[in-house]
């Protein structure tokens, strides 16, 4: 894809606070933020601007990535 100026890129979020997460209890919400660096789950804006970002220009040397989103859990 890359010879053909195609960028092709995944971004793998953790814990972002939606309505899939609403329904976690306190208990597992807690316990998911103690294990997240920055100890919050991320907010969906965040994520957006990642997917903006990777669509424009300014990533074009950026391809064949998975880009983590969140909050330095994976580290």
């Amino acid at each position: 894809m890359a010879s053909r100026n195609i960028n092709v890129n995944a971004i793998a979020p953790g814990f972002v606070d939606t309505d899939m997460t609403i329904t976690l209890s306190d208990k597992v919400k807690e316990g998911a933020k103690g294990q997240i660096p920055l100890g919050r789950f991320g907010k969906p804006e965040e994520v957006a601007e990642l997917a903006l970002f990777l669509s424009s220009e300014k990533s074009d040397y950026i391809t064949g990535q998975v880009i983590n989103i969140d909050g330095g859990m994976v580290m």
